[in-house]
């Protein structure tokens, strides 16, 4: 395991704006933008029909296991991650949460926290420099998180943009 986490991203991160434009999004994700992050922000949790659908779009395999978390307990756990102040507690809590990993807990937070928040998947770390993914940990989730936040901000880029460009990327650049 690595005492320091450190990226070295395959991608020019000034050419980042071009490849989150070559990014196709799919219906699914445009609901999620333009309608179910705005209500998760607003309401300050998640109901679990809008759990459900970020699950589906981050890891549709693990829905099975996502639907057997009832409302109250989804309502409550992301009521917790999405309120407190607490780095650790905001990501490991959604875990509890069944069918909830690290890249799912991510995708909740990326889109329903009012501060910008990176997507755990192989893809992004691929382009920053990771052939195999890591194990994750919440001292390789900080890393990550301020490493995209301070890239995101050197470079005028939102969070999703450039969550957009390092993903595009891979599926462009990186061999299966």
């Amino acid at each position: 395991m690595h005492d320091l986490v450190e990226f070295k991203p395959k991608l020019d991160l000034q050419d980042a704006r071009y490849w989150a434009q070559r990014f196709q999004q799919d219906a699914l994700e445009v609901e999620i933008e333009q309608e179910v992050a705005p209500r998760i922000r607003k309401q300050g949790y998640l109901a679990k029909p809008d759990f459900l659908l970020l699950a589906r779009w981050k890891s549709p395999r693990s829905q099975k296991r996502c639907f057997a978390n009832s409302e109250d307990y989804v309502r409550e756990v992301t009521r917790v991650a999405l309120s407190t102040s607490s780095e650790q507690l905001r990501i490991e809590v959604l875990t509890l949460l069944d069918g909830v990993g690290w890249p799912t807990a991510s995708t909740i937070l990326h889109f329903s926290h009012r501060e910008p928040y990176p997507i755990l998947d192989f893809r992004a770390l691929w382009t920053l420099g990771y052939d195999e993914v890591p194990p994750y940990t919440y001292k390789f989730w900080l890393g990550y998180t301020t490493y995209t936040r301070t890239a995101a901000e050197r470079y005028g880029l939102t969070m999703r943009e450039l969550d957009k460009a390092l993903w595009q990327f891979s599926k462009e650049r990186q061999t299966p």
